[in-house]
């Protein structure tokens, strides 16, 4: 199970990377595995503004539909486009190419209250 220690992590198998007032969101590699091979990914909150645990967004995948959770409140200010024609690349890089949204961060401080990627690993049992 690949879970980078530079990352934080929320309970809802999101991972976010900081970088000054803008994060980047993804889904785990433990959460692409749980819902198997991803069909489609839809996020029309771009330009919004919107509060922590807020839904942004759904992934679905072959077998079921999944909310997807703001893990830090703020305004979407980019959405990958190239999960419109490949959402699958969130199955072969959940870190990297298939990133999902970046948020310009409401309040920075809200970042060290996520997971970090040991306590993640203990909650997913890795």
């Amino acid at each position: 199970m690949n879970i980078p220690t530079n990352l934080k992590y929320t309970k809802d198998h999101e991972w976010v990377l900081l970088e000054g007032e803008i994060a980047t969101v993804g889904i785990t590699d433990f959460a692409q595995k749980e819902l198997g091979d991803i069909v489609y990914v839809e996020v029309e909150t771009l330009d919004q503004t919107l509060a922590k645990d807020e839904v942004f967004g759904t992934v679905e995948a072959v077998k079921t539909v999944s909310d997807l959770f703001l893990p830090l409140a703020g305004e979407i200010i980019e959405f990958n486009d190239a999960l419109e024609s490949s959402p699958e690349v969130v199955n072969s890089d959940p870190y990297g190419a298939g990133w999902m949204i970046k948020v310009k961060v409401s309040k920075v401080s809200d970042f060290d209250e996520l997971l970090s990627s040991e306590t993640y690993s203990a909650l997913i049992g890795a």
